[in-house]
Order: structure tokens, then C-alpha cells, then sequence
């Protein structure tokens, strides 16, 4: 069955393996051993701390299969507020001439930190035999969740960075066009400095003026605002849940970046907390059950029916839980 809960410290050698199946360009897991071994241990004090939106605090998850860890996703309660979190908005800039008789609509980057103080959902990652198992939807829809329980950790606009085009080889046109110019590096030196230290050399090398898109490469231009075929499934979850592009894009690899308001989410809004009874179900409806706790959290996925004021599931998703008959939890139906 699958299951997600809170990253635990024996997670670390699993975490590092996902990593490095994540491949080149995956920002957020492209880091060693050292900054994930940091993170994991914050996340594990994050769980069990207090009821605060903190930028110290984050918040891992963990995806099993029958205990096999599969995947993995995390929410960053604050960003920004430490470190700058940068990014480029792209404006319409409108020229126009009565002598010439002509007029230009172009594209420029200009260099922002317009998310500061948002929550990040981010790292989603699930390993191939799992995708198209709804593995996927699970780990993502299970952070909705987990805001759902104590929406007082998460601020009130939530953002998610999606992974732009980056080969095999590490190697992004967006990058090599304008960030390569400017930092004298390849991308993933640059996508390493970023992750595993702190932002403030991209406000010292990175140009302060806009950055007119129409005198980029082609290669480079077409990938503004592209996800990586790797990320289309998690644009789509995203895109479900209610987050919109709204010209923002990463300025490593030109990938868009989405937001939304928090208690706007799908998953967050048409949750609710209901009482449950371990008994075997017909399985009317397909839905995400999860204990609404942040120290103990537990999501799955499973087969409910309704009965009155409560919910019937079946005993093995009540035991993955922890819950038994006449525990709450919170129960999202799928329509």
C-alpha cells in the first residue's frame, strides 16, 4: 500500500538515492550529502516544533510502497526571508514609432524577489515504476494535506518552481545565454552554489537591468516558461490544484514558476474532517484520508463510502493511518 509520512532520520541513504535518480537540473535535490543530511534533520524538528510559520522551518515527505521508499515531495514554509529568492518576471515592453510607422511588443526579464515570505511546495520526485500508479498524485496532493491539518505553519500565497530544460549532461540554453555571461560557470556549478550555499551571488554577478528576450538565442528563447518533459506531471497536479503561471520564470534554467493562494488549493478547500470506521467497503468513491496532526502525519489513498456523518475505509488504509473507528481525519473525495 502506499503511504506517505514525515521523513524520519533513517531516511537519509534513501533520500540521497532518490537524489541522485532525479538526475541533473532537478535544483532542489541537486545538492550533497552534506545539505540534505541539514535538511532532513530540520524537517524532523520542524514536524515535532511548534504550531508557527517559521523560514527555518521545512517540511519533508516521504512516499512508501509496502516500506520500500518510492518518493518523495517537501514544503519550504518561507522562502526569501534568509537568503534572496530571485527570479524573472517577464513584462511586455510596447515601442512604437509614427515616423517609422512601426510598433514592437517584446519580452524582458527583469530580475525580482516577488515571493518573498511564500511557502514553496517542491521535490516531488517518485521513482519510474511507480509513475502512472497514482504514486505521483499522492505524494503531491498529501502536502495540500498536511497544510490542510495546521494552516497556520504556511503562509497565505504558496509557489511552486518547476524544472525548465536541462539535458542529460547538465547543459541549459537558457543558462548558457545569459547566467554563463555574467557568472563565468556552467549550470550545475551555479544550480550547487544556489542549493547548498546562499543566494547573495546572484545579486553581486547577476545583471541589474532587463534583459530584452528577442536578443537571446532561439534555443535559449524557446524554453522561457517551458517545464521539462520530466516536470509536465507535476505542472499538472499543480495546475489542478488551482496554481496559474503568471510569467515568472527561474533564472538557471528559464523554467516557470506557478502560485496560489493558499486556501484557494483545491485539495485545502474541499477537505474536511470527518469521523471514520475501519470496515471493509464496496468502494464507492476514490480519496485521500490522512491523520489531521502535523507531528504524526499519515496520508493514503484509498477506497471510502459514506454512512451518515462519517466515512467507512477499509482496515489496512485505517491501520496505515493509525487511526481506528471513531478517530477523525481528514477526507478529500476525488470527483
Amino acid at each position: 500500500m502506499l503511504v506517505v509520512r514525515p521523513a524520519q532520520k533513517g531516511d537519509l541513504k534513501d533520500i540521497l538515492r532518490l537524489a541522485k535518480l532525479a538526475g541533473p537540473g532537478f535544483t532542489s535535490l541537486a545538492v550533497g550529502e552534506a545539505a540534505l543530511t541539514e535538511r532532513l534533520k530540520k524537517s524532523v524538528k520542524s514536524f515535532n516544533g511548534p504550531s508557527e510559520l517559521s523560514p527555518d522551518h521545512v517540511y519533508l515527505l516521504i512516499l512508501e510502497n509496502d516500506g520500500a521508499v518510492v518518493g518523495l515531495s517537501a514544503i519550504k514554509a518561507q522562502v526569501g526571508m534568509r537568503d534572496p529568492f530571485f527570479n524573472f518576471r517577464i513584462l511586455n515592453a510596447a515601442q512604437k514609432s509614427k515616423v517609422a510607422e512601426k510598433r514592437f511588443d517584446m519580452d524582458v526579464l527583469v530580475l525580482v524577489n516577488d515571493y518573498t515570505g511564500a511557502s514553496e511546495v517542491s521535490s516531488l520526485f517518485v521513482m519510474k515504476d511507480q509513475r502512472g500508479t497514482g504514486a505521483g498524485r499522492l505524494i503531491s496532493q498529501a502536502r495540500y494535506m498536511l497544510m490542510a491539518a495546521d494552516p497556520d505553519r504556511f503562509a497565505p500565497r504558496v509557489i511552486s518552481e518547476l524544472r525548465g530544460h536541462v539535458d542529460d549532461d547538465g547543459v541549459s540554453p537558457f543558462w548558457d545565454a545569459i547566467g554563463r555571461k555574467f557568472f563565468d560557470m556552467d549550470f550545475n556549478e551555479a544550480d550547487h552554489i544556489s542549493a547548498e550555499q546562499d543566494n547573495q551571488f546572484i545579486l553581486d554577478l547577476m545583471p541589474k537591468y532587463p534583459i530584452y528576450a528577442d536578443l537571446l538565442p532561439e534555443a535559449a528563447r524557446v524554453v522561457i516558461g517551458q517545464t521539462h518533459p520530466a516536470g509536465v506531471g507535476a505542472r499538472r497536479y499543480l495546475e489542478a490544484e488551482g496554481f496559474r503561471y503568471d510569467g515568472m520564470v527561474d533564472i538557471f534554467d528559464g523554467g516557470p514558476s506557478v502560485s496560489a493562494p493558499r486556501d484557494d488549493i483545491r485539495t485545502i478547500r474541499n477537505s474536511k474532517l470527518v469521523s471514520v470506521n475501519g470496515i471493509e467497503v464496496d468502494g464507492e468513491l476514490d480519496a485521500l484520508v490522512a491523520r489531521n496532526d502535523v507531528g504524526s502525519f499519515r496520508c493514503v489513498m484509498t477506497k471510502v463510502s459514506f454512512y451518515g456523518g462519517t466515512v467507512n475505509i477499509n482496515k489496512t488504509a485505517l491501520d496505515a493511518l493509525g487511526l481506528k473507528t471513531g478517530d477523525e481525519a481528514r477526507v478529500w473525495i476525488k470527483r
